[in-house]
């Protein structure tokens, strides 16, 4: 009796003790034999038949778009990459491993899809992977990588600085065609951009405004072959070079078109505000790339205000160059009667009869008679300018009134001119 209680006793401590061997990591690993390098599984795709398709599930959301760079045309984002397949050969049964169902291995030990991205300019170093990939019961293998990524995008910038970028991303596999893989996500771009907007940890230049996703996107690639392309959406926060640039720019136009309300000084004023544009002007060999093959719409508006004021400064100079013609004519006039009076022999100038008591007053008061002589002298000398002016069909004057003419006109050409660019620069500019 004693020995078979023993016996019994002994059979119980084997069976706890083989379940307690049966519930560790390393026993597990041992089943699926990951314990010792098993080069078959690290370079070979991992299916039960070799027709058979292997998908790959890959899914990005942004934490941040760190900026752009119009002059070498790449943007720089900071991302979060999940990547999962299903590993055929790699699979258990949970209730015979104490119920585990999940198992992290080392990256180096299976096979890993060679997924690369076309527009990628950026370097291995910004590359954070996680040295591990969790392995469920089904084979199911998943792993993430956060990564600084700079890649090209070819940037539309005729609405800058309110334009709106669309940036794709072309994830493909290097080595495998359509039939071996298939690339696919587990959502869509709207979760995504949801995602997306809640865990981002840059707030920049760039506001995101959506993400697209688009599958077999394989004709770009000139192969046969399986892809996926990422669409970032974003757009541009306008407001500091609207502060710095555009507001300045319409200033000074609308100072300079205040400049015909002023007389003296005008031609300088403007010449002023034309240097001040041409300053602000320097500003955009800095913002805008010189690779742009079309002028962008800041450029159009830049060029439009200066050509405005330029213009506005060839008026003023013109206006200027009548008014002194003006001047000029009207001092050669007055010589020319003073040259024609003083020519004059003296029994032809009008004098005043003599009376005795005229001769009585020359005689007492000479002062008095060279006063009255000189103001005899003014007076012919006034009224020989006004028949000459009536007489010179150039007459003084006319010049002046040219330049009035052609100021008021002008203005309101000018007017005209800056109310119609502003409403068609800003509709295509602002509006989509």
């Amino acid at each position: 009796m004693a020995a078979l209680q023993a016996l019994a006793l002994l059979s119980v401590i084997g069976i706890s003790s083989s379940q307690t061997s049966e519930c560790s990591y390393f026993n597990l690993m041992s089943h699926l034999n990951l314990t010792s390098s098993n080069e078959a599984l690290q370079v070979t795709r991992p299916v039960k038949s070799w027709n058979t398709t292997t998908l790959v599930q890959l899914d990005m959301v942004l934490f941040g778009i760190l900026g752009v760079d119009e002059k070498s045309q790449t943007v720089a984002l900071q991302v979060l990459i999940r990547m999962s397949w299903r590993n055929e050969l790699l699979s258990w049964n949970p209730s015979e491993f104490c119920g585990i169902d999940m198992l992290n291995i080392p990256r180096s030990m299976v096979w890993i899809p060679d997924i690369a991205i076309k527009e990628d300019a950026s370097d291995t170093g910004s590359v954070q992977e996680d040295p591990f990939l969790k392995l469920d019961p089904s084979g199911l293998l998943s792993g993430t990588s956060r990564q600084q990524l700079t890649y090209t995008c070819q940037l539309d910038l005729f609405r800058f600085p309110f334009d709106q970028q669309n940036c794709s991303l072309e994830f493909y596999s290097l080595s495998h065609n359509s039939r071996s893989l298939k690339l696919e996500t587990t959502g869509n771009g709207t979760a995504f951009t949801i995602v997306s907007k809640k865990i981002k940890t840059t707030e920049g230049e760039w506001t995101l405004v959506e993400l697209q996703v688009t599958e077999d996107a394989a004709s770009t690639l000139q192969r046969v072959g399986s892809s996926l392309q990422y669409t970032v959406v974003m757009k541009r926060r306008p407001f500091l070079y609207v502060i710095n640039l555009i507001l300045p720019l319409m200033f000074l136009l609308f100072l300079d078109l205040a400049s015909f309300f002023i007389s003296e000084s005008k031609l300088s004023f403007k010449v002023t505000v034309l240097l001040s544009v041409f300053v602000l002007l320097l500003n955009l060999q800095t913002i805008l790339p010189s690779t742009e093959e079309h002028m962008p719409m800041l450029a159009i508006y830049c060029v439009s205000v200066f050509t405005l004021v330029f213009f506005g400064v060839l008026e003023a100079v013109l206006v200027s160059f009548l008014i002194e013609m003006d001047d000029s004519r009207r001092e050669e006039a007055k010589g020319a009667v003073r040259a024609e009076v003083d020519n004059q022999p003296k029994a032809q100038r009008p004098t005043a009869e003599p009376t005795e008591e005229t001769d009585e007053t020359e005689e007492n008061l000479p002062d008095d008679q060279n006063l009255l002589k000189l103001i005899l002298d003014k007076v012919q000398l006034t009224l020989l300018e006004v028949l000459r002016e009536r007489q010179d069909k150039r007459k003084p004057g006319c010049f002046r009134k040219l330049a009035k003419l052609i100021d008021v006109v002008f203005f309101a050409i000018y007017l005209t001119t800056i109310i119609i660019s502003l409403i068609v620069l800003f509709v295509i500019w602002i509006g989509k």
